[in-house]
């Protein structure tokens, strides 16, 4: 248990220090741009969808079958577009407030923000032809 909030702690202390270095004088170096998911947290998941004008959130779970098969697409999705969509991994089960909040009632659901506000929820495991079109489409709007 000890382990696990230590673990948290640093992870939050990193999504700090990306959270500030892309907002230092607008300039976000190679190093500070995440290219896999970020752990988003309950304390941390309004400041990373405020922090990028597209930011995607994967509500999983560690027991989740569907939830594994979405995972390496995100994966994949997070090199593909670093530095123009930052994407997310929500653990439903650790962080109940925000999945509340969002009325996340199946999982693996993909909420989609664009400037701090959600336009799309993605619910269930679809391949990458699929779901691509369905995040990109907010980049050029």
């Amino acid at each position: 248990m000890e382990e696990d909030r230590e673990l948290e702690e640093i992870r939050q202390r990193k999504l700090k220090e990306m959270l500030g270095r892309s907002s230092e004088g607008g300039q976000e170096t190679e190093e500070s741009i995440p290219n896999e998911p970020v752990q988003v947290t309950d304390a941390t998941f309004t400041d990373f969808i405020r922090g990028h004008t597209l930011a995607v959130i994967d509500c999983w779970a560690p027991w989740c079958f569907p939830c594994r098969m979405v995972s390496p697409i995100l994966e994949e999705m997070a090199r593909d577009y670093a530095g123009k969509v930052f994407f997310g991994k929500l653990n439903v089960d650790e962080n109940r407030a925000v999945a509340m909040q969002y009325q996340t009632l199946a999982i693996p659901t993909i909420l989609v923000f664009k400037n701090g506000k959600l336009v799309d929820r993605i619910v269930g495991a679809m391949p990458r032809k699929l779901l691509e079109p369905r995040i990109t489409r907010y980049l050029d709007s």
